[in-house]
């Protein structure tokens, strides 16, 4: 009986992805735009301006009648102001008048122990369960109470281990990892 549980005791240690640090908890202080990302830009009374922009790989934004701006790592609202200076330099409008939104962000990636591995769509609010369950749910050799989570920060790359109620980014890279009895 004492083997047998020290067995038990040794395969749980030494589960897949156990041994990986915490990730750090999703940023709270606004959504940063990346490539990939799709937005809105409204500028009221100019129909020219408005329209929806895709950020490309460099991180910009084509805004016909200004040129490039800058968007990965801003803010909605950072997005918003550059857009408004750049009107504002370029001696367009006295007074614009800006808003942006998110129109699509960034997929996130699911892999490992799920019935439907693949990239999805990232909703705001998605945790790691939440994640697993739109990639079809756990397979029965799934590890189900923590995930392995590769997050890209404008630094590189991250990768730690999440608890099932931890919330996901978009980019996240989420695998559920195989129980190893």
């Amino acid at each position: 009986m004492r083997l047998f549980l020290l067995l038990l005791l040794t395969l749980a240690a030494c589960a897949p992805g156990r041994g990986l640090p915490s990730l750090p908890p999703a940023t709270t202080d606004g959504y940063r735009l990346g490539p990939g990302d799709g937005v809105r830009l409204i500028t009221f009374g100019e129909e020219a301006l408005t329209g929806e922009f895709h950020v490309n790989d460099s991180g910009s934004i084509a805004v016909p009648l200004i040129g490039t701006v800058r968007a990965a790592g801003l803010t909605t609202h950072q997005l918003e102001a550059a857009v408004t200076a750049a009107l504002k330099k370029a001696d367009l409008l006295r007074n614009p008048s800006v808003v942006a939104e998110i129109i699509a962000y960034r997929p996130i990636f699911v892999l490992g122990e799920v019935n439907k591995p693949g990239q999805y769509p990232y909703q705001p609010g998605m945790t790691v369960v939440t994640a697993a369950a739109v990639a079809g749910g756990f397979t029965y050799r799934a590890v189900q109470d923590y995930a392995a989570v590769v997050r890209t920060r404008e630094g590189g790359a991250e990768e730690g281990k999440a608890m099932r109620q931890a919330f996901v980014q978009p980019g996240d890279v989420i695998t559920i990892c195989e129980r190893r009895f």
